[in-house]
């Protein structure tokens, strides 16, 4: 498996990937109605293009298929983190966010963030993010609960943790 920056003309199969693992793997912790709202089947393409253009995530790839992706912005933030459901459990997840801590060390990032599901909680928990409140997003007018979570960063040359 490789970690390879996104390449323009990707955002449909970006796409894909973020519907499986909503509609696939969210879906055990989330109603019918909370995964169609996060993630309905019909989007406005340009859109969504847009929006991957906009974060420039990083891409997991074996073989010629991308199996997830997930970017890192300036400030911390993770945006979308997210593996196809037929690639769970297999290193996927690990891989990526090893790559962001990898990123945000060379860029003196003092901390990662992200608001992370339900699903998503115990693993960014073993990547040593810690959830500081539980909150209710409200999407397509359907709440769906999730959580704010912090990651600090060791100083500038101590390694990560």
């Amino acid at each position: 498996m490789i970690i390879r920056p996104f390449r323009e003309g990707e955002e449909g199969a970006l796409r894909q990937v973020f519907l499986s693992a909503v509609h696939g793997t969210a879906s055990r912790d989330y109603r019918l109605d909370q995964v169609e709202a996060w993630a309905p089947e019909a989007v406005d393409p340009e859109a969504w293009a847009s929006r991957i253009r906009a974060i420039r995530p990083c891409v997991a790839e074996e073989g010629g298929v991308i199996l997830g992706y997930a970017d890192l912005q300036p400030d911390g933030h993770i945006d979308h983190f997210f593996v196809a459901a037929e690639a769970g459990g297999k290193g996927v997840g690990s891989a990526l966010m090893g790559r962001l801590v990898e990123t945000a060390l060379e860029r003196g990032i003092p901390f990662l963030h992200s608001e992370v599901s339900l699903t998503a909680r115990a693993f960014f928990e073993r990547w040593g993010f810690v959830a500081e409140a539980a909150q209710t997003v409200v999407i397509r007018g359907v709440p769906l609960e999730n959580f704010k979570m912090r990651r600090p960063m060791p100083l500038a040359g101590a390694g990560d943790p």
